[in-house]
Formats: structure tokens, C-alpha cells, sequence
């Protein structure tokens, strides 16, 4: 039950992710604030990518004992 909860959560992190990057695509396209929203873009991704190394540790855990 626990790796099902952590495996939906992934799934939650990594489409809010790619709704993250599809907008970042749009982004580059120039505008006065597309440098201010890329910095927020990355450090969401590092972010994430953080909350991800976390939930990968916990599932470690579980997995043994």
C-alpha cells in the first residue's frame, strides 16, 4: 500500500513536471519575464527532482524492512 501511494505521488510529481517543461517550451519564445520564470522553472525542477531522490530513499527503506 505504502508503494502504491509513493508510486502515485511520482506519477503526480512527474506530470506537473511535464505541464512545468510545456510551459517552459512556450516561455522561450522571448518576453520580459521569460528569464525571471525560467530561474523559478529550474529551481522547481531541482526541487523536484530532490522531492523524487527523497521518495526513491523511503521506498529503499520500505522495501528493506
Amino acid at each position: 500500500m505504502a508503494d502504491q501511494r509513493a508510486l502515485a505521488a511520482i506519477d503526480r510529481i512527474e506530470r506537473a513536471l511535464a505541464r512545468i517543461e510545456q510551459g517552459a517550451e512556450r516561455l522561450k519564445s522571448g518576453g520580459a519575464d521569460s528569464e525571471r520564470l525560467r530561474h523559478a522553472h529550474d529551481a522547481l525542477k531541482r526541487k523536484v527532482a530532490g522531492a523524487i531522490g527523497e521518495l526513491d530513499l523511503i521506498i529503499d527503506q520500505a522495501e528493506r524492512g
